[in-house]
């Protein structure tokens, strides 16, 4: 039984500390909408992204075939993988880079407060599902270098999606009240697309490394958040 529960439990973490990505993005997202659609897109997003990790795993086979070389240029192979990693790192450094900039720039050149334009929900899905196939096909190859069994792979993907549709809202709603931290998780996001061409193109960027760096960023903006508001009280 200790064979099958450890594999398990690792994945689901590996799994969920992967999730965040998809969960912040998401969240960032569903900020532009009306209240009575965040809902909506996170439940939407969260479970297409369970759906394609499904689909993906009963395809296993031609998904393994991704990492097989299609091309070489400049001595350096691509493969199906390789392309879509790629692709979705560098859509994920377009739209930190685009949501920083009117987070920032825009917002300065305007004296009065804007409010933000509401975007339609069915582009923002079709730019969740756009980073749901990245994440997944790369969730999917991590899953299936970690465990042999295809139930333990099954099992994994349905209980982190459960534990991501709880956690997605709580994150959500912590960045919208603390703008700072928007940027901050934007950067992240801009860190994990640099990461994923890199992977694309064979150069391994311990994630660890980004997420530690983050953590650490956002201890910091926690502290100095604090600091703030013990100034504001004396003043």
């Amino acid at each position: 039984m200790t064979e099958f529960i450890v594999p398990l439990i690792s994945l689901i973490l590996l799994e969920v500390i992967l999730g965040i990505d998809n969960i912040i993005f998401i969240s960032i997202l569903s900020d532009k909408l009306p209240d009575h659609q965040r809902n909506k897109l996170r439940y939407w997003g969260l479970g297409l992204a369970m759906i394609m990790r499904l689909i993906l795993l009963t395809v296993i086979a031609w998904i393994l075939k991704l990492d097989n070389t299609l091309f070489t240029l400049f001595e350096v192979d691509f493969s199906g993988k390789g392309l879509i990693l790629i692709s979705g790192g560098l859509f994920l450094i377009y739209k930190s880079t685009k949501e920083i900039y009117h987070k920032t720039e825009i917002s300065m050149e305007d004296e009065a407060p804007s409010v933000p334009k509401k975007s339609s929900f069915k582009r923002l899905l079709s730019e969740v599902i756009i980073l749901d196939i990245v994440f997944s096909i790369d969730s999917i190859i991590t899953a299936v270098g970690m465990v042999k069994e295809l139930w333990i792979m099954y099992t994994a993907v349905v209980i982190t999606v459960i534990i991501m549709l709880f956690a997605s809202k709580p994150i959500s709603n912590f960045i919208r009240k603390h703008p700072s931290f928007k940027v901050l998780a934007l950067c992240f996001l801009m860190m994990i697309g640099v990461a994923l061409i890199a992977e694309g193109f064979h150069v391994e960027i311990p994630k660890g490394y980004i997420y530690f760096s983050m953590a650490f960023a956002f201890l910091v903006d926690i502290i100095q958040m604090k600091t703030l508001n013990e100034n504001t009280k004396k003043d």
